[in-house]
């Protein structure tokens, strides 16, 4: 899979997850269910998650500068923007290309252990998923610790 096809894939995935998430959140404040919320967030939680980390991995590949990295993350923040914002990317040309290995430190081990990089990646989305599910919805965060 190359960069391109991978960002595709996950910015593709977090747009249609925030649909998930939106449709629960009608469904609970128009009195239905709170399930929508519950598996659509879930959901939604994971596939961003998912693409923080694949904007941080083909940034590093590409060698994004910070401000465009920095971007790549805020629009996974508001509502359909990163299939957007992935298109864009597509047609500046920055995700043309294959995996590199080179480089040294984070990045040159990440890029050049793609196997490893995947699963400490998946460890960390399981992880994360796990304490914010642990912490439960926002509206309870603050009760969490009291």
């Amino acid at each position: 899979m190359t960069p391109r096809a991978l960002y595709r894939v996950v910015a593709t995935a977090e747009m249609i997850t925030w649909t998930l998430l939106i449709a629960g959140m009608v469904l609970k404040y128009t009195g239905v269910t709170e399930l929508g919320v519950r598996i659509g967030g879930t959901i939604h939680g994971v596939a961003f998650l998912a693409y923080v980390v694949a904007t941080v991995f083909v940034g590093l590949n590409q060698r994004w500068s910070l401000p465009i990295m920095a971007l790549g993350l805020a629009s996974a923040v508001v509502p359909w923007c990163t299939w957007p914002y992935e298109r864009w990317m597509e047609r500046k040309g920055r995700l043309e290309g294959p995996w590199s290995a080179e480089g040294s430190g984070l990045r040159g081990w990440l890029l050049r252990h793609p196997i490893l990089a995947l699963l400490l990646a998946l460890v960390v989305v399981a992880a994360a998923t796990s304490f914010l599910l642990w912490l439960g919805p926002p509206t309870e965060w603050g009760t969490r610790f009291s």
